[in-house]
């Protein structure tokens, strides 16, 4: 072992060992993995080894198959066998909301461009897997590329070829302490202390102590999971070729093929947390005691789906503990104020994620960004908040409950909430508010009257009428909505002024003025959909999207310089939105300012009723409309105003699923579906907010060959769909005749023009008005037409009045 070193991973399963391999393979040799026992001891050893296709996130499963493709060549460059038993894979429905789903799924999949999956009827699924029974099932969806892999192999071969490639392994060293300096990070270990410029928490079941270590509090908890291995059974014995991986959504259990028996692993509704801290450090090639009471009822529905188990012995029982995130997707990236810690921490599907993980962090260590767009899995998606023991062990318990069970784009899951709330929270819940969640803040969806319930669904639901009032009533009057979920950040000091105008890539905002900025990274791609405020008396605030302040943030703070202070504002500073051809007659009635006077785009300070209130001159809605920004203190008092002067003009409440309607008829774009950090200023037709005329800012140089070259392949265009009890949503696929020529980025219905409407990146030479297209609308094809931007007032002379 050396003194020194460039990286540091402390952990030796399969994703320390895929950073360590990808790092080293990108070029940097001087590294290091640190194991405090041997490799594979912690959750790797145990792990079932299935890998499969399927994940809700479309960017995270193209890392999974980038991790399936991985595998053979790590095998090739280690000459060490991972194992691998590509004998494809079955995934069953068995509700028709579940095959829905499925269908809609396998659309997403083509989007993604991958190709090797197909749908099958209940008959094909139990000729593909002769020992299953198909009672209850409607249908699966199979794909080539499933299968598993021996666990301990894949971790060894990871790691000799890294080893190939210049990376050292050390084993049997406990990191002791982390110690933060000035150049990097002091590792002090058992066999010695380690200067290194950067650490690697990919410490599995011990990432919490790993975190406490470097001060930070990571939002996982192990839980303890189940399998268990068959004795050899006669039916599978006698079969020519290998049982494939199957997952019974509706059954809680996968299984595979095991020597001539069979893997049963399930994911019980009863989970059981393990060891929330983090394991004890003489832990690591020990399993936990089965419980079968617990899972007595999944594992009677898996003996039921697979009758031949109902004879067969129980050779061995596995109840190991794995570390989970709220969400279940793996923590990564840089921490915030933790220059130099890097997180590779929750991946519970370590085997099917760990390749893509270690490619991406590798990218990101060394090239200052990764490829792909990875914020499903970056560990600034949670702020302080998700430190709390209490919140991690209902999120992470819901989730893995929930590992199976279906959830609804529509559906508000309990766990963690409420949490954190505007202050006019309870007053809006008696008027009617039903609400969702935000980066731990409860934000307005919608007004319902007392007893509605609405009903999960993958088409229209129930609200869908409520929803439509609400937008007529912006549309022709008023409408008044919280905008505590908005983030403000505050920049002042002398060098504000110029640390912005290289920040971002717009003209900055004029005294008095708000500016649309688009903020991009040194690659080209963009790293905000802002709003800058210049208020006038030297001070600046940005908005954006609420559930990204810590990772705006970090990038803040990547690029911070002297003379310039950048304070998240968003905990003290809330506000209401009035928006409608009626807020200029609202807001009128509760100010002697001439708010009247202030221009589209205009901000300024105005006593609004008693309130000492910062007020824009904008609106999301595309309407005549004002964000009015108070003191938290204030907001109760600041909506009782608002309606009380909005009485005459029928001023009505609503919630961001109007919003959301509202905006598709304007073609507004919004982060996570049109803006993403994998896609560029000319793809998006941000490029039009872009100041070409400075002379420096973050990623002029990319974004100018972009607009001087042969310009993006994809470019955002509005659909206007022809369906019926449904709507797209994000990411089906978009087709010219049979050729897959793009996909849907958010869709909706819009309730004031009466469409069912899209916004979706297509291919450049098809992106023309008129073009005649087909979408995949929850798995059915419906016509679809380019039509012209913004479908509602294209002139933008309702926001301009």
């Amino acid at each position: 072992m050396k003194s020194e070193y460039r990286v540091v991973v402390i952990g030796g399963g399969v994703v320390g060992a895929s950073v360590l391999y990808h790092l080293a393979k990108m070029g940097w040799s001087d590294v290091a993995l640190i194991e405090r026992s041997v490799l594979t001891a912690g959750s790797s050893w145990h792990a079932a080894g299935g890998f499969h296709a399927l994940n809700a996130d479309p960017n995270i499963a193209a890392l999974q198959a980038y991790t399936i493709d991985l595998l053979g060549k790590i095998e090739e460059e280690s000459g060490h066998s991972v194992g691998m038993h590509m004998t494809g894979g079955l995934t069953l429905a068995g509700t028709p909301d579940r095959w829905e789903w499925l269908q809609s799924a396998y659309r997403i999949f083509q989007s993604l461009g991958i190709e090797d999956v197909r749908l099958v009827t209940a008959e094909e699924a139990g000729e593909l897997c002769p020992i299953m029974s198909t009672d209850g099932i409607l249908g699966g969806m199979w794909a080539d590329r499933e299968g598993y892999i021996d666990t301990t192999g894949t971790v060894h071969a990871y790691a000799k070829a890294a080893r190939n490639n210049g990376a050292s392994v050390i084993e049997h060293n406990r990191v002791l302490e982390l110690n933060q300096t000035r150049d990097g990070w002091q590792v002090v270990t058992e066999q010695g202390t380690i200067k290194c410029e950067h650490v690697v928490n990919a410490a599995g079941l011990w990432a919490k102590q790993v975190g406490r270590m470097a001060g930070i509090e990571l939002p996982v908890s192990p839980l303890s999971h189940h399998y268990l291995l068959t004795e050899s059974i006669p039916e599978i014995a006698e079969m020519d070729a290998e049982l494939p991986l199957v997952v019974d959504l509706e059954g809680f259990t996968y299984m595979r093929q095991d020597l001539n028996g069979m893997l049963l692993g399930i994911y019980e509704i009863n989970h059981e947390h393990w060891m929330m801290d983090g394991a004890p450090w003489d832990y690591g090639i020990e399993l936990l005691q089965e419980d079968t009471d617990r899972i007595a009822d999944e594992l009677t529905l898996g003996f039921e789906r697979y009758p031949v188990l109902q004879t067969a012995g129980v050779r061995n029982w596995v109840n190991g503990a794995f570390t989970f995130s709220p969400d279940g997707n793996p923590l990564v990236g840089p921490v915030r104020g933790k220059p130099g810690y890097w997180c590779a921490c929750a991946v519970m599907a370590g085997f099917l994620q760990g390749g893509g993980v270690g490619k991406s962090l590798a990218e990101w260590i060394i090239n200052g960004e990764p490829e792909a767009d990875v914020y499903g899995m970056d560990v600034a998606r949670y702020g302080d908040f998700a430190g709390n023991k209490q919140f991690i062990k209902e999120t992470t318990g819901q989730f893995y409950t929930r590992r199976f069970v279906m959830t609804y784009p529509n559906e508000q899951l309990p766990a963690g909430r409420p949490l954190k709330m505007s202050p006019a929270h309870s007053e809006m819940t008696a008027a009617g508010c039903r609400w969702g969640a935000s980066w731990g803040l409860e934000v307005p969806l919608y007004f319902a009257p007392e007893g509605f319930a609405e009903t999960p669904s993958l088409k229209r639901s129930n609200a869908f009428d409520i929803i439509g009032e609400e937008c007529r009533a912006v549309r022709d009057g008023v409408g008044l909505l919280d905008i505590t979920g908005f983030s403000r950040f505050e920049v002042t000091g002398p060098d504000a002024h110029a640390w912005l105008d290289r920040l971002m890539a717009s003209k900055l905002p004029a005294p008095g003025k708000a500016r649309l900025a688009p903020m991009l990274s040194p690659e080209g791609k963009l790293k905000g959909d802002l709003t800058v405020f210049n208020w006038g008396d030297g001070s600046w605030w940005i908005m954006g999207s609420y559930y990204l302040r810590e990772w705006h943030m970090r990038w803040f703070d990547s690029h911070m310089q002297d003379g310039v202070t950048v304070r998240d504002i968003a905990d003290d500073m809330v506000g209401f939105s009035l928006a409608g051809p009626k807020s200029r007659d609202v807001i009128a009635k509760l100010t002697d300012g001439d708010v009247g006077a202030l221009p589209f785009m205009g901000c300024g300070q105005f006593d609004i009723g008693m309130i000492r209130a910062k007020v824009g001159r904008l609106s999301v809605a595309g309407e005549l409309g004002y964000e009015i920004h108070c003191q938290a203190g204030e907001h109760i008092a600041l909506r009782r105003a608002l309606l009380a002067a909005g009485t005459d003009q029928g001023i009505r409440e609503y919630g961001f699923n109007a919003l959301l309607s509202l905006r598709l008829e304007k073609s507004f774009g919004i982060w996570s579906a049109e803006f993403t950090q994998g896609y560029t200023p000319g793809m998006t037709g941000m490029d039009r907010w872009i100041d070409w005329q400075k002379q420096e800012f973050i990623g002029r140089q990319a974004t100018l060959s972009e607009r001087d070259g042969d310009g993006p392949e994809q470019v955002l265009v509005t659909l206007e769909i022809d369906a019926d009890d449904a709507d797209a949503s994000g990411y089906e696929p978009v087709w010219s005749g049979d050729q897959r020529v793009g996909f849907v980025t958010s869709g909706g219905y819009g309730h004031t023009t009466g469409k069912s409407l899209a916004m979706a990146l297509v291919n450049g030479d098809l992106a023309g008005e008129g073009t005649e297209l087909s979408v995949h609308v929850v798995g059915v094809k419906r016509p679809a037409t380019i039509i012209a931007s913004s479908p509602y007032d294209p002139s933008g002379k309702a926001m301009r009045t």
